[in-house]
């Protein structure tokens, strides 16, 4: 990671489209392939072509190249997995890179590096999705032991690309989603092929990738940046002629939440250059952690020191994560230290290299 880190101003000047200039292709290359963003320089090579090396150029049009025919498979894969849910009743939604792929135009398929297919069914609808993918010749890989307070389960077969990752819930611990949910009401009706979907609107597509993001890869925690799914809200944002933002942000159920949004919405600022409301990115505790997140990128010794950051909004997580708000009558808990065992839990993480964070 290190010796990659100095090349996160060029390789998000590339993806903005900006002239080349004084660029350390090897680092940005390295850097693109580790952030999983390579085929996301497509458009850049093609504008630039005639002022970049031959082999930088030939190298990026054949990783796109090569993504291109992975994520037709990948459609095709989609769409027989929903042809057979809905032989089971089920009306699967769609969220993350699966959203994307039944989404995104032919032409544009290629862009988004992805390694599965994200698919949400109701709590009732487990024990029959589960069949269907056993009847096409899935078994699951790896599921959430009983009893977990979030259900998910790895699926695949030999002859795939990719692995079904079938989930009961939206990303993210259950309290992230009290106000809005993910339910039905926030998405819309798809025919993808043979099969039909529920893809969930603009806005809702985007809370997810930044829960994803945020909490269940821990990236608040940990000052994380994924940069391909600041790519791809970038690419949501610009395909449906601009997200509301301030919608966004308004579904926020707690302060915690609130501020992860905003962290995302100044990265998407700073690195990439998307116009967020002057409103949405001002705030100190947000500011705070993209300042966190670029100096790790630059610095990747500094990653356990600002673990410390995270008392932040520790009184916030607390609050927030907590189901019986009366059990927390008693304040002087909420600014506690955290337990010994979550204390660990991240600082190996934050010593563990991640594919596609930074």
């Amino acid at each position: 990671m290190a010796k990659h880190s100095a090349a996160l101003t060029s390789l998000c000047n590339c993806l903005r489209g900006l002239p080349p200039a004084d660029v350390e292709w090897t680092s940005v290359i390295g850097l693109a392939n580790q952030t999983l963003t390579t085929p996301a320089l497509i458009d850049f090579v093609d504008q630039f072509a005639s002022v970049l090396p031959d082999d930088v150029c030939a190298y990026i049009r054949e990783i796109y190249r090569r993504n291109v025919l992975r994520n037709n498979r990948l459609v095709a894969q989609l769409e027989e997995t929903v042809v057979a849910m809905n032989g089971h009743g089920i009306t699967p939604i769609l969220f993350k890179g699966a959203a994307t792929l039944a989404t995104t135009p032919v032409g544009r398929r290629g862009v988004r590096l992805m390694s599965d297919l994200d698919i949400l069914v109701q709590p009732k609808e487990i024990e029959g999705a589960v069949a269907a993918l056993r009847a096409i010749g899935y078994e699951i890989h790896e599921q959430a032991p009983p009893g977990s307070q979030r259900w998910c389960a790895d699926l695949n077969r030999p002859r795939d690309v990719g692995a079904i990752d079938l989930q009961q819930s939206a990303p993210g611990p259950a309290y992230l989603y009290r106000g809005p949910g993910l339910a039905l009401s926030h998405c819309v009706p798809v025919t993808l092929g043979r099969g039909r979907v529920h893809i969930p609107k603009p806005t809702y597509q985007a809370l997810t990738l930044i829960m994803h993001d945020q909490f269940q890869d821990y990236g608040y925690w940990l000052g994380d940046i994924d940069l391909r799914h600041l790519v791809e809200l970038r690419d949501l944002n610009n395909f449906v002629g601009g997200l509301d933002w301030k919608e966004l942000t308004s579904i926020a159920s707690g302060k915690l939440i609130q501020n992860a949004i905003e962290t995302q919405l100044i990265a998407l600022a700073a690195l990439l250059g998307v116009e967020i409301p002057h409103a949405l990115r001002s705030r100190l505790i947000p500011r705070l952690q993209l300042i966190r997140q670029l100096m790790q990128a630059r610095f990747p010794a500094s990653r356990l020191p600002l673990l410390a950051m995270t008392v932040l909004d520790l009184r916030n997580y607390r609050r927030e994560a907590t189901v019986d708000h009366a059990q927390t009558s008693a304040r002087r808990g909420l600014w506690s230290m955290p337990r010994a065992d979550t204390l660990q839990f991240l600082w190996k993480a934050a010593t563990v290299a991640r594919a596609g964070k930074v």
